[in-house]
């Protein structure tokens, strides 16, 4: 080879590693630019106990709330102080009858995957919703709701057997009045026991799901309304509260919230020690234990009262949430709407608790210490939610404490599919329950009352003057006169406080832990919603 072309290769040489180290810059650029775009990303992860199910906004169990409220939206919403503020809907006309009501829909509202937001889509929820009433109809408006109609494009009318004032409230829930695009319908369109995905207008959109293992959902580019400062957010299943926390401070995860998510004593330290950030919501609701009246022996009120002044309500309450909830001495308190009165609380009274028992026939042997009546033992069993370490500790100390007065508390520990299903077949003696909160209550607690649907009437069954609660409970919930519906109220709580198939325990309140990444939260107005719209990051 002469040396010019010695040269020529050498140049060609040069040329070709310079090309190749130019593009290697590039891609090392391109990689880099990566990684920046991943860390400027604004994802965190969370957990939760149980799956969040398949999503979908018209069923239940096992689909999860806050999963339902990050993907579905309503046509109005609940908004501070209880006030109804437009969302779907910009605006809405009722008529002086109460039973018509007109929705004006905002045009600028397309589903997830670009699908129009209409009135004909609006129907199409309606009808499906409607196909299974008498599952619904622990709502008021489900259970009223006669049909909807196409009026134009953008404007469905709501047309109603009779009038009942909490139509906005009812409109305002998590479920099932909230909106599926149409490509979303099984065939039949019964959104109840199926659908094919969960596409909805809201600022999420579910990514991946994996049953029992993680869900990840991320914000909805083409959303009509305010984006979330997040970009994503993994869900994690961890059913054990001790890995939650074990994994909040290891920095696997970012955000630990919801009441029941981590035992309170765990909150409680992470609270107490300065590691952490924490939150603690106002009162959400009230936990209550329920008592069946289809049981003879808790059809009999000196029995049912002897249960509830047979348990130190306060030490409980105290030792168990570690002062985190309240004690409650009535269903509902009066921070709610129409709620204006602190009704008589049930005592603290061993001594008339075993009084109440006598009175009722139910005596000690002379050879045992389980009272007995006609032969039959005063035993009982209370199912509790296998997952809720509360309820859990709750049952062992009511256990102890009615052993005191000579009954025989069983306990059963039961997956929450299980439990659900007997509470609604009215199959079991006492459970742990809870009402709803804003912006159901109270008209949806004293629906249930009357309503045989989700277990809360079947436990009144035997009470004294069912009928004419039942009547009370018809005419609160269909009054246009707000005096009216103020006094009505107030005999029915009464008449709920008096009767001690609820026997209220604590009121509920939220917790929310922050890891170092995130500055602040807020919590939503329902329990029920999830936080992640207001979520900021450091």
């Amino acid at each position: 080879m002469n040396t010019i072309s010695k040269r020529l290769l050498g140049i060609m040489l040069i040329m070709v590693l310079t090309l190749i180290s130019a593009c290697s810059l590039k891609e090392e650029e391109s990689q880099q630019g990566e990684k920046s775009e991943q860390t400027h990303e604004k994802a965190i992860t969370v957990s939760w106990m149980r799956d969040l199910g398949p999503s979908n906004p018209h069923a239940y169990y096992p689909s999860q709330l806050f999963s339902q409220s990050m993907i579905y939206e309503p046509l109005v919403k609940y908004g501070e102080g209880g006030k109804i503020e437009p969302h779907l809907a910009k605006s809405w006309e009722i008529s002086e009858d109460g039973k018509t009501y007109t929705f004006h829909l905002r045009e600028d509202v397309n589903y997830s995957d670009g699908s129009p937001f209409n009135a004909t889509n609006v129907k199409r929820n309606i009808d499906a919703i409607l196909k299974n009433k008498e599952t619904h109809s622990w709502l008021g408006t489900a259970k009223l709701l006669d049909h909807a109609e196409v009026v134009d494009e953008f404007t469905v009318k709501l047309v109603f057997s009779q009038s009942y004032y909490p139509v906005l409230q009812d409109l305002t829930t998590v479920r099932p009045f909230r909106f599926l695009a149409d490509a979303s319908f099984p065939e039949g369109d019964n959104t109840l026991e199926s659908i094919k995905e969960p596409i909805g207008t809201g600022p999420w959109i579910l990514k991946e799901y994996k049953q029992d293992e993680y869900s990840v959902y991320e914000k909805n580019p083409n959303y009509w309304g305010e984006q979330p400062e997040l970009d994503k957010v993994t869900v994690r299943i961890m059913p054990d509260a001790e890995t939650r926390v074990l994994a909040f401070e290891k920095g696997d995860l970012d955000l630990i919230f919801g009441e029941g998510s981590i035992s309170l004593d765990a909150f409680t330290e992470m609270r107490d020690n300065g590691k952490f950030k924490t939150d603690l919501s106002g009162s959400l609701g009230t936990r209550s234990l329920i008592l069946n009246t289809q049981n003879e022996k808790l059809a009999d009120i000196r029995v049912r009262i002897a249960l509830h002044q047979g348990f130190d309500k306060e030490a409980l309450v105290e030792g168990i949430t570690s002062g985190v909830e309240p004690v409650a001495n009535q269903v509902l308190s009066p921070d709610y709407p129409y709620v204006e009165q602190t009704y008589s609380p049930v005592s603290y009274n061993t001594e008339q608790a075993i009084q109440n028992l006598e009175d009722a026939g139910w005596v000690l042997p002379s050879n045992g210490n389980i009272r007995e009546k006609n032969g039959e033992k005063l035993e009982i069993t209370l199912m509790y939610d296998t997952t809720d370490r509360i309820q859990k500790a709750m049952g062992e100390t009511l256990q102890a404490e009615w052993a005191a007065i000579g009954v025989k508390l069983n306990l059963t520990a039961l997956e929450l599919t299980e439990q659900t299903k007997r509470f609604r077949a009215g199959d079991y003696d006492l459970n742990f329950w809870f009402n709803s909160g804003v912006p159901y209550d109270p008209h949806t607690l004293v629906n249930a009352v009357a309503e045989p649907t989700f277990g809360v009437a079947e436990a009144h069954t035997n009470i004294k003057d069912k009928d004419k609660l039942d009547a009370d409970i018809r005419q609160v919930l269909g009054s246009v006169n707000e005096k009216e519906r103020y006094s009505l109220y107030d005999s029915i709580l009464q008449q709920v406080q008096e009767q001690s198939v609820i026997i209220p325990l604590s009121y509920i309140r939220q917790y929310m832990v922050y890891g170092e990444r995130i500055e602040s939260g807020t919590f939503p107005e329902s329990r029920w919603d999830h936080p992640f719209n207001e979520i900021h990051m450091k």
